[in-house]
């Protein structure tokens, strides 16, 4: 049903699962990408005309993708189909029957009127695998609110503990909630999947927006019921190890991360010669130093900004503690580094000539799996689909395009 890993490796782990994917814009179809990555073939359905959103947001490659779009939908076939018409609601359950897992991310009830719902659709397809996404859960009070990532980032309290103290809550540079709800939800579909090994039955997994961005607060969020109050915002800097964060150097920012005692000792001697500091009794624990921060962090402050980013990243390693450089994301994505782990592809476009696509972020075996299928160009691969999965002639294609359904 999917293609294997190029050169006769062993197939991907999901090859041979089908994946029905109705959802849109970042937290559904990045779930879905996760599961095409490990090897799941993935049918995207995409309104005929303008496709998904996110085709539509941020900058252009071609005619009808963006960056916005590409970053969650490699390795997917897109089919176009309009799902208002009852032919084309009609295809959708039929290719949902005929898939393993579906994904959706339609407002509360949504699905219902398209006969596209868990009730419904389980009812003929007991082993079916259904994931739902919303912005608050079904069984919410406020379960019909649509859901956005910078509003749940907002409620979530997740603006409140990112960004400088002197400044006002801050949002994520990324899509964070919406990102990290679709990680959620493919290990969810991966546990549901596994289960149905053993039961034969699939199940309904229900995702929230609000849930998940509560669930990223971390130990931020024990810290704030422990507390009863909001914890204070520290930006770059940890709230409980220090020194541990960005610091300036003569030339440039650097990352600091001095973990343990031992660390801070090495560093106080061998990378900014301040032994004095190591010796000081209001410094010698993490505890205690975290009592005399400002203090601390001043003196760290001034030694670092005396002393090039080369030498002290030279110096910071000789001893044994992480460290490195804060580089721009252009310089980051185009550093060696970045070229000798192969996390960024490049793939032909048949408008653009060609186009950058991250590669998945799993090893399986030692191999990252392969980019096998660029974002698709919309309605890249209706035809196909429709052939090869539902056995549609030429004849019924043409009549569904002559009447506008894909």
């Amino acid at each position: 049903m999917t293609e294997s890993i190029r050169g006769g490796a062993r197939a991907l782990p999901l090859s041979g699962i089908r994946v029905l994917d109705l959802s849109r814009v970042l937290a559904g179809p990045s779930c879905a990408m996760a599961l095409a990555d490990l090897g799941a073939e993935v049918i995207k359905v995409e309104h005929p005309r303008r496709g998904d959103d996110t085709r539509d947001w941020g900058s252009r490659i071609g005619r009808t993708e963006t960056c916005y779009y590409n970053s969650v939908n490699r390795n997917k076939r897109s089919l176009t189909l309009d799902l208002q018409t009852e032919q084309g609601a009609a295809i959708a359950r039929e290719l949902a029957l005929k898939s393993d897992i579906v994904i959706e991310n339609f407002k509360l009830g949504g699905t219902r009127k398209f006969g596209l719902d868990y009730e419904t659709l389980s009812q003929l397809h007991p082993s079916l695998v259904y994931c739902s996404i919303s912005g608050y859960g079904s069984g919410s009070p406020e379960g019909g609110r649509p859901g956005y990532d910078l509003v749940i980032q907002g409620e979530s309290g997740l603006m409140a503990l990112n960004g400088e103290a002197t400044q006002p809550p801050l949002k994520f540079g990324v899509a964070v909630v919406d990102l990290v709800t679709g990680m959620y939800a493919a290990q969810a579909v991966l546990a549901a999947l596994f289960d149905r090994q053993r039961s034969g039955r699939g199940r309904h997994v229900e995702m929230a927006l609000f849930d998940c961005g509560v669930a990223i607060t971390s130990y931020y969020g024990l810290e704030a019921l422990l507390a009863g109050e909001d914890p204070p915002r520290y930006g770059n800097a940890h709230p409980s190890i220090i020194p541990y964060g960005v610091f300036d150097a003569q030339d440039g920012p650097i990352v600091v991360t001095v973990g343990t005692n031992a660390q801070f000792e090495r560093f106080c001697r061998e990378v900014i010669e301040r032994p004095d500091l190591a010796e000081d009794d209001r410094f010698r624990t993490n505890v205690s130093r975290g009592q005399h921060r400002e203090a601390l962090v001043a003196q760290i402050t001034s030694e670092l900004g005396k002393r090039p980013r080369a030498l002290l990243l030279e110096r910071l390693a000789a001893a044994g503690i992480p460290c490195g450089e804060v580089m721009g994301l252009h310089e980051a994505l185009t550093s060696p580094r970045a070229a000798a782990a192969g996390l960024v592809t490049e793939q032909p476009h048949p408008v653009a000539k060609s186009e950058h696509v991250f590669a998945p972020p799993y090893r399986l075996d030692g191999e990252r799996p392969p980019v096998r299928r660029a974002p698709p160009v919309l309605g890249e691969d209706t035809e196909d689909v429709l052939r090869s999965v539902l056995g549609l002639d030429d004849e019924a294609i043409d009549r569904l395009k002559a009447n506008r359904i894909v």
